[in-house]
């Protein structure tokens, strides 16, 4: 039987980007501190893995990285660590930099992206699904039609393994990747240096049937852009009336 693993201990929280699509908003303060029902994007992401029992966190930081280390010296839930990066290397160099700092299976998460969950917590589905002899990387992935501020074509589809593939170049993908993965440290076994996109790993593993997929039954919400941001509110405020 394929061998699962528990909740990882740690996870790597992506929060060295500079997010220009936010325009003036992150000309003075970085994307992951943009406050989302009165708190900051990163702190939302670090809940979330508090309550999934994550213990530890590296955050990797550039664009105005010192305010967000400021800003997270006032959180004692978690143990939090820094992997400073003297240029932006990226998603896929970011989390290449610090995996000395992580697990041989762990969480990676984007500092800027908002969800909530149903009845189980994503992080915990993604723990339980995962097989650590089996594929490489876990992405939370949320349908399309229920991403709340995205309008794009989405990213993948899924067979009904859950083996992910990428779209078509005309092709209309039913899931946008969420932000959300759990992943073995081997997926980095042939990444290149410096400053690379985690989607060059992702290819990778597809090509070898290494790529799982795991559909999100909550909400999300999709921050790319003050209007993204305006949509987000509004969505929350209203769920809150409703409740």
């Amino acid at each position: 039987m394929p061998r699962r693993v528990k909740i990882p201990d740690t996870a790597m929280v992506l929060a060295a980007g500079r997010g220009k699509r936010m325009r003036n908003l992150t000309d003075r303060l970085p994307k992951p501190l943009v406050t989302v029902a009165g708190k900051p994007l990163i702190d939302h992401v670090l809940d979330r893995l508090v309550e999934a029992g994550v213990t530890r966190a590296v955050v990797n930081l550039n664009y105005l990285g010192e305010r967000i280390a400021g800003h997270l010296a006032g959180r004692d839930d978690i143990a939090i660590e820094f992997s400073r990066e003297s240029e932006a290397l990226e998603t896929g160099g970011g989390i290449r930099q610090a995996l000395p700092m992580l697990g041989e299976v762990f969480f990676a998460v984007n500092a800027d992206v908002f969800w909530l969950d149903s009845k189980d917590r994503a992080l915990e589905r993604l723990a339980a699904t995962f097989a650590v002899d089996g594929a490489d990387a876990l992405l939370l992935m949320q349908p399309t039609s229920r991403a709340i501020g995205y309008e794009g074509a989405g990213d993948f589809l899924l067979d009904p393994m859950g083996q992910a593939r990428r779209r078509g170049e005309r092709e209309i993908a039913p899931y946008v990747f969420a932000g959300v993965e759990i992943v073995h440290r081997r997926l980095f076994d042939d990444a290149p240096a410096g400053a690379f996109s985690i989607n060059r790993l992702w290819d990778g593993a597809i090509e070898h049937g290494r790529l799982g997929g795991l559909v999100h039954d909550g909400e999300w919400y999709h921050i790319g852009t003050p209007e993204g941001l305006a949509m987000a509110e509004a969505g929350l405020k209203t769920r809150s009336v409703e409740r």
